[in-house]
């Protein structure tokens, strides 16, 4: 009978108490300042030069420079910052918000703009056949008269 009653005096205690824990899904948390959060990226100054790729140390981001596309395993993210450390055009961000729970794992994927199109090289001059006629002359005649010079000095 007296576990009874310490059991009630616990529980009358409880009931007219401020409750220690938060109310998380009403409240939302609030995060220290320097907290590290989930990786964002703003696609429109990425380079896609991989260097973020190389510098995670847990493998969670993949960089492809042709398709253009930059991937996140958010699963896989151990929020070190390293890749935002390594930016060379700081387009990496910190978001101090988690992603939401989930039953499976997310790979978030962003989709760079396409490369605008190289432009075309010049087109080469063509020459008809009487101007390349014109040229082989011209060089023939600059081959012989280097020739009769060479004779010329060989003779001196």
């Amino acid at each position: 009978m007296s576990t009874l009653m310490k059991f009630t005096k616990f529980a009358l205690k409880n009931l007219f108490s401020k409750p220690v824990t938060k109310e998380y899904p009403v409240v939302p948390r609030e995060y220290p300042e320097r907290t590290r959060g989930s990786i964002q990226i703003n696609i429109d100054d990425c380079i896609f030069c991989g260097s973020c790729q190389r510098k995670c140390p847990s493998g969670a981001i993949t960089v492809d420079r042709n398709e253009r596309t930059w991937s996140i395993d958010r699963m896989g993210c151990v929020q070190c910052e390293n890749c935002k450390n390594g930016c060379p055009k700081n387009c990496l961000i910190t978001d101090v918000h988690y992603s939401e729970p989930d039953y499976t794992k997310r790979v978030d994927t962003y989709k760079g703009a396409p490369l605008p199109p190289k432009p075309e090289a010049p087109a080469k001059p063509k020459f008809t056949p009487e101007q390349i006629e014109e040229m082989k002359k011209a060089a023939a005649a600059k081959k012989a008269a280097a020739a009769a010079k060479k004779a010329a000095e060989e003779n001196k």
